[in-house]
């Protein structure tokens, strides 16, 4: 298999090779930036993919601005049942959301093992177009040894372990079950605990500690914000216990804003991203 894209002659990325490459049927392959381009002008291309060659694809960039009468090869390839309603998932909304989550890995410049890739390759029966990620990291349950990843998108959070035989493990966790989460720094392997309404759920990160840190970067702000409810008029009973919750609250909120300091010095967040969090972690202490 080739290591350079047939049309942009540049080196594949891993990124290009996550979810398999992107094979022509002459044997050639597209980048994902090469494949975007050309399924842009038509998603034919998209959907069948193996059905073309190096010479088709040119030729449809060569006649990309032709509006009337496209190519005979487009034609004969289109599928039957495209006007149709998708049964569940097919293999064209696979090969969309496949796509979607190529590009969103892409943007968040994703640090993911090789031993992953059966795990991302059950994502896009697992996330609808309308579900973004917002993140992703190596992370299995604690004391096991089959490898995983830890994704938080939109609406909640999954994990997708998979041993070397045997079928991938999904576990579902939405965003209104997630009280809060926590992090636990050691030199080799750090964990993420996501703090649920009845159990705690632990996570190991032991193949990119830097990943994982980044990781809960971008998860902390959304799940430890806590949620604003009414409260009932105090007591004069639990005046002294409000006052207590109180400063441990604005301690937790400065604590965390030194941990926002630290990932904008280590990089990880952008000025923007720390004035942002910086922000909002300040309004909680009004």
């Amino acid at each position: 298999m080739s290591n350079i894209c047939s049309l942009c002659n540049t080196e594949l990325t891993s990124m290009d090779k996550l979810l398999g490459e992107n094979k022509l049927s002459d044997g050639g392959v597209l980048c994902n930036k090469c494949l975007d381009k050309i399924s842009y002008i038509n998603q034919e291309v998209l959907y069948n993919l193996n059905q073309f060659n190096i010479d088709d694809i040119q030729r449809i960039i060569q006649n990309k601005n032709t509006e009337q009468n496209p190519p005979a090869v487009i034609q004969e390839n289109l599928p039957m049942a495209m006007e149709e309603e998708p049964q569940d998932i097919s293999k064209e909304v696979y090969k969309i959301r496949k796509q979607k989550i190529k590009a969103e890995l892409e943007k968040l410049n994703a640090s993911l093992s090789v031993f992953t890739k059966g795990e991302i390759k059950e994502l896009p029966y697992l996330i609808s177009e309308d579900e973004k990620i917002v993140g992703i990291t190596d992370a299995q349950f604690v004391n096991t040894l089959a490898a995983g990843i830890l994704v938080a998108t939109s609406k909640r959070m999954i994990s997708v372990s998979k041993a070397m035989f045997g079928d991938a493990k999904i576990n579902d966790y939405p965003n209104e079950t997630i009280r809060s989460v926590s992090f636990v720094t050691d030199p080799r392997s750090p964990v993420i605990k996501l703090h649920l309404d009845e159990r705690v759920v632990e996570f190991e990160c032991f193949m990119d500690k830097e990943d994982a840190e980044k990781f809960y970067g971008i998860i902390s702000p959304i799940y430890n914000n806590p949620v604003q409810q009414s409260q009932p008029e105090a007591s004069p009973v639990n005046t002294n216990m409000d006052t207590a919750v109180s400063a441990a609250r604005s301690l937790e909120i400065l604590e965390q804003l030194e941990k926002l300091g630290k990932l904008r010095e280590g990089g990880i967040l952008t000025d923007t991203e720390f004035t942002e969090q910086k922000r909002k972690l300040l309004e909680q202490l009004k």
